[in-house]
C-alpha cells in the first residue's frame, strides 16, 4: 500500500501537520514535497506544542524516515535553527533526510521580496516576505543555488556571481549590505553547507526503495489548494504547488505511487494575507471565531481573516486534487453559535448566480457568498471520540459538507490535541490509523 497525500483544502493553516502526524503513526515515511518556511504546521502533543515551519510532521516519530523533498524551497538558517531547537528538546532528528537537490533561499532572496512587496504598496500581494517567490523565481530561470552546492566552495561562488548579475540593478537599495559580501555569503553558506551534510542525500531513490518494498508512504503539503500559483486566486497566491499532483514532482515519484488523497479544511474558513474572500466575516462573530480557533499565523503571527465555510471553494479543491478522503478540523469552534451559514454558491457584483468557482478574476474579487442556514449546536464536543458522541446538529453540519462535495469525511477535529478526534471509517486506512494514534495517545 503506498502513498496518501495530504493537503490543504483551503487557503492553507487547516490543520495538516496534525492529520499528517496522526497518520505518520502507521506510515513508514513522510515526505515534505513544496512550500518553504512561508508556511508552519502546529502540532500538540503531550500537553506541548511544536511549531514545524520547514521539517515534516513524522519528525516527533523517533526513527520514522523524514524526507525534505526536491521541491521544497529551504532557508538554511531556519532550517539549522528547526533543527537545533528539536535537538536540545529531545527530538531525534537522525531519521531526516534532505533532498541535495532542493533549492536555497539566499539573503537576495528575502531583500527582492521585501522590496517588491513595498514597490506594490496597496497592491500588495500579503507575501510572508521569506523570500520563497524569488527562489523559485531563480529555479525557473536555471538560477538557482542548491542543497549539493554547499558542499563545493568553487561551484557555489560561481553560482553566486552568476546569480546576483541580473539582479544588480533591484538590489541597489542594498548594495552596502554586508550580507551580500560574495566572501561573506560563501562562507555563511558553507558552514550551513557542513550542519547539513550528514542529513543530503538523494532522497527520490530513498523513496523509491520504501514504495517498492511497500511501505507507507505520506506526502505532506504546505499552504492550501486555493494558493496553488496555477489553480489559486493568481496573483494571491504562493510561488509553488500546494495540490496533490505536485506530490509527484516535488518528491520524484510517478501517479501511480498515489493511492489516496486527502484534504484538509477547517469546519469554516480563513485566509491570511490579500486576496478574495467570498465568504469572510467581520466584527464582534469574526473576532470571536479567531480568538476560539487560535486564528494567528504560526509563521508570521498575523491575524488571520475568518469566514464562513465556503463549498463551492471546497468542491473545487476536492477535483483539482481527486480528493479521495477529507479532514474536517476544528468543528468544536463553532459550539455554541445558535445558526450556521455554510456557502453553497456565489452571486456576482451584477446579480450573476454562480455554482462553481469562477475563473475570471473580476468575477470572484466581487463575489459574494449564497448561504443555507443549520441549526448550531451549544455542547462543548472536545471530550467525542466517536460519531455518536457529537450532537445531532454537528453530525448534520458534517454530512451537508460530505455529501455537498462527494468526498467521505475520514477524521473531524474537535480539539487542539492529537487524541481530540474522531475517526469515522469511511477509509479503508482510517480504522488502521486511528487504532495506531490510539495506542499512541
Amino acid at each position: 500500500m503506498p502513498g496518501i497525500v495530504v493537503v490543504g483544502a483551503q487557503w492553507g493553516d487547516e490543520g495538516k501537520g496534525k492529520v499528517t502526524d496522526l497518520l505518520a503513526e502507521r506510515a513508514d515515511a513522510v515526505v515534505r514535497f513544496q512550500g518553504g518556511n512561508n508556511a508552519g504546521h502546529t502540532i500538540v502533543r503531550n500537553g506541548r506544542t511544536w511549531k514545524l515551519h520547514l521539517i515534516p510532521s513524522g519528525i516527533l516519530h523517533s526513527g520514522k524516515l523524514c524526507v525534505i523533498g526536491n521541491g521544497v524551497v529551504i532557508d538554511p538558517r531556519v532550517l539549522t535553527d528547526e533543527l537545533g531547537e528539536l535537538r536540545r528538546t529531545g527530538v531525534d532528528t537522525s531519521a531526516l533526510r534532505i533532498s541535495a537537490n532542493a533549492h536555497l533561499i539566499m539573503p537576495y532572496h528575502l531583500m527582492l521580496d521585501h522590496a517588491g512587496e513595498a514597490r506594490l504598496g496597496k497592491l500588495q500581494i500579503g507575501t510572508t516576505r521569506r523570500g520563497i517567490g524569488p527562489c523559485y523565481a531563480d529555479k525557473a530561470a536555471r538560477l538557482g543555488i542548491r542543497v549539493q552546492d554547499l558542499l563545493d566552495e568553487k561551484i557555489l561562488k560561481q553560482k553566486i556571481i552568476v546569480a546576483l548579475e541580473p539582479k544588480r540593478l533591484s538590489l541597489r537599495p542594498y548594495a552596502k549590505d554586508p550580507a551580500l559580501d560574495l566572501q561573506a555569503m560563501a562562507e555563511e553558506y558553507l558552514t550551513y553547507g557542513h550542519r547539513m551534510e550528514s542529513y543530503t542525500a538523494d532522497t527520490t531513490r530513498l523513496v523509491h526503495e520504501q514504495l517498492d518494498a511497500g511501505a507507507v508512504v505520506v506526502f505532506e503539503g504546505a499552504q492550501g489548494a486555493l494558493l496553488d500559483i496555477d489553480h489559486g486566486t493568481y496573483p494571491f497566491v504562493t510561488s509553488s504547488n500546494p495540490v496533490a499532483g505536485a506530490a509527484c514532482i516535488g518528491a520524484g515519484v510517478g501517479p501511480r505511487d498515489i493511492s489516496e488523497i486527502w484534504g484538509v479544511a477547517k469546519a469554516y474558513s480563513t485566509r491570511v494575507g490579500a486576496g478574495p474572500f467570498p465568504t469572510e466575516i467581520d466584527g464582534p462573530l469574526a473576532d470571536l471565531l479567531r480568538e476560539h480557533g487560535g486564528e494567528y499565523g504560526t509563521t508570521t503571527g498575523r491575524a488571520r481573516r475568518v469566514g464562513w465555510l465556503d463549498l463551492v471553494a471546497l468542491r473545487y479543491a476536492a477535483r483539482i486534487n481527486s480528493m479521495t478522503a477529507l479532514a474536517i478540523t476544528k468543528l468544536d469552534v463553532l459550539s455554541g453559535l445558535d445558526r450556521l451559514q455554510i456557502c453553497t454558491g456565489y452571486r456576482g457584483a451584477e446579480g450573476a448566480e454562480f455554482d462553481h468557482f469562477p475563473y475570471h478574476q473580476s468575477v470572484l474579487h466581487h463575489a459574494t457568498g449564497e448561504y443555507v442556514e443549520l441549526e448550531g449546536w451549544a455542547e462543548d464536543i472536545g471530550e467525542c471520540r466517536s460519531e455518536s458522541d457529537l450532537p445531532a446538529c454537528a453530525r448534520d453540519y458534517v454530512s451537508f459538507i460530505s455529501e455537498f462535495i462527494g468526498v467521505p469525511v475520514v477524521l473531524l477535529g474537535v480539539g487542539p490535541g492529537r487524541d481530540q478526534v474522531i475517526w469515522t471509517g469511511a477509509s479503508d486506512h482510517t480504522a488502521v490509523a486511528a487504532e495506531h494514534a490510539t495506542t499512541a495517545s
